[in-house]
């Protein structure tokens, strides 16, 4: 399945190295060096990763063929697809992948629904539901203490928000 793993932000220095925003839970192995990336629009790839290093938190890429910052620069906002096997990547029940997960409806304990994931937010920190209702956007914390069931087969999330969240 091919799936979106980063989106190419800004030029970082002279030397044709772009932020990257992580989209994807293995990135060691996802945007590795040597790594031959899609990307979306098609037109803007295939992009070959030529190095990486992580700056002040921020991973760091170049690709081949892009020597400098007024190259880097045109690939802003391009994003980074790679070809994953969601079957063989679970790592048991509480590994998901994004794609799993958008499109999902949230209900609360007793019933109430709240809404559709219409996205899913990476940091370092943890990730967090982009859940959608009459078009609000609400935010929610993707942990065990407020998402403790998740139901990919039937596309059904179940939220204990505490008092306050929603």
């Amino acid at each position: 399945m091919l799936l979106v793993v980063g989106r190419i932000g800004r030029a970082h220095g002279i030397r044709g190295e772009a932020t990257i925003e992580v989209r994807t839970d293995d990135p060691d192995s996802r945007l590795a060096v040597g790594a031959i990336l899609q990307t979306e629009p098609a037109k803007k790839g295939p992009l070959t990763i030529a190095s990486g290093r992580v700056h002040n938190g921020t991973l760091l890429l170049s690709f081949a063929g892009i020597p400098d910052r007024t190259a880097v620069e045109k690939l802003r906002d391009v994003l980074l697809i790679a070809d994953v096997d969601v079957a063989a990547e679970s790592d048991g029940d509480d590994s998901f992948h994004i794609s799993q997960i958008i499109g999902c409806e949230v209900y609360l304990t007793d019933g109430i629904k709240v809404g559709i994931v219409s996205d899913v937010l990476s940091s370092a920190a943890q990730d967090t539901l982009v859940v959608t209702a009459n078009g609000i956007q609400k935010l929610i914390p993707f942990v065990d203490e407020i998402v403790p069931d998740v139901d990919i087969t039937n596309r059904r999330i179940v939220i204990t928000p505490p008092e306050g969240l929603l």
